[in-house]
């Protein structure tokens, strides 16, 4: 648990969607990778509208998706005060405004709870706390790995939600079990979109999505590839013509079929 704000040291100030956007995150500690870009292009919303991230860490998917779409009213909810005033400092940097609560999301602060979003966004931690070695940075484990299970985390978000609103996840493959026992219980027409780091490997990733109040049926699309060439050595880091437009030019990553 990070309760500190970290030193001037202790920040690195790092670009996201072809430098439109720029973060501070710690040296050590946990740093976003490409999750959060993803989870942000994946998000349909337009301006005016209220979306909530839950867990927003340093706020980087805040950012990304504030600066692609201009004009929304953007809040987030993170346990550690240290990660918190991070979030704050990177909306500000970003030219953004919104709300960063501090809480934990099995109980949130009251400023939160009385307000209700078109969309929650959420990045859970991939791993269960018990089923791995932990970190030896206390506050990249609480990121990576924690107890609140994802049935807490899809239930607070349909707390949240409007009716009609969206919740928009991104999460391993190998919670995915979990994730939609969640969203059966809580919210209606899931979608899942799994992303392939390269062409003929299994998913390592996926994106899922559901409505608060949604009937349509459960729809599993056919996946997306992230990287081009079957390897690294054969084309570095280079990406597929869709991935390149999200993380080199803040494109959305524009799900298969539109919300119903």
């Amino acid at each position: 648990m990070r309760t500190d704000p970290f030193a001037e040291a202790d920040l690195t100030r790092d670009a996201m969607l072809g430098r439109r956007v720029h973060v501070f995150q710690p040296r050590e500690g946990y740093r976003a990778g490409t999750d959060p870009v993803l989870l942000a292009a994946a998000v349909a919303v337009t301006p005016g509208q209220a979306v909530l991230e839950l867990g927003c860490g340093a706020a980087p998917a805040l950012c990304c998706l504030g600066v692609r779409v201009p004009g929304l009213r953007l809040a987030g909810l993170e346990l550690q005060p240290g990660y918190a005033a991070l979030a704050r400092r990177n909306l500000s940097e970003n030219g953004l405004t919104g709300d960063i609560w501090e809480g934990d999301l099995a109980a949130p602060p009251a400023a939160m709870r009385a307000e209700r979003f078109d969309a929650v966004i959420a990045n859970p931690p991939y791993f269960e706390a018990r089923r791995r070695v932990p970190a030896s940075d206390t506050a990249r484990e609480v990121a990576r790995a924690g107890e609140t299970p994802l049935e807490t985390w899809v239930a607070t978000a349909s707390r949240r939600l409007k009716p009609r609103g969206f919740a928009t996840f991104i999460q391993r493959a190998e919670r995915l079990p979990e994730l939609l026992a969640a969203l059966d219980r809580h919210l209606g027409a899931p979608e899942l979109w799994p992303l392939l780091p390269r062409e003929g490997r299994a998913p390592r990733l996926i994106l899922a999505r559901a409505r608060k109040e949604g009937r349509a049926e459960f729809r599993f699309h056919a996946p997306a590839v992230i990287h081009a060439f079957d390897s690294h050595e054969s084309c570095g880091n280079r990406y597929t013509d869709r991935f390149e437009g999200v993380f080199r030019r803040g494109e959305p990553l524009i799900f298969p079929a539109k919300l119903r």
